[in-house]
């Protein structure tokens, strides 16, 4: 019997590893887009909300966060003896 139903899992150790990294990635991208609240409602900051953090830096992460995650449900576990 093979260790993958043995276990009764779909994903071994790796898989986990790989989509808890890719988890941090997309939350770390969501908290670079959080935030630019003006002290004052009535002024607009076109700096804070037009930032390249959170125009270029965080969506490019949010990305990559999902391509690591399709990267961990999409590799095949490795035999045990490997």
């Amino acid at each position: 019997m093979s260790d993958k139903k043995a276990n009764g899992l779909i994903f071994n150790k790796q898989n986990y590893m790989w989509m808890a990294i890719g988890a941090v990635v997309i939350i770390v991208s969501l908290l670079l887009m959080a935030g630019g609240k003006s002290p004052d409602p009535k002024v607009f900051d076109y700096k804070e909300v037009y930032s390249t953090r959170r125009i270029t830096v965080a969506p490019i992460l949010l990305v990559l966060g999902l391509v690591i995650e399709m990267y961990a449900i999409m590799r095949k576990p490795q035999p045990a003896g490997k």
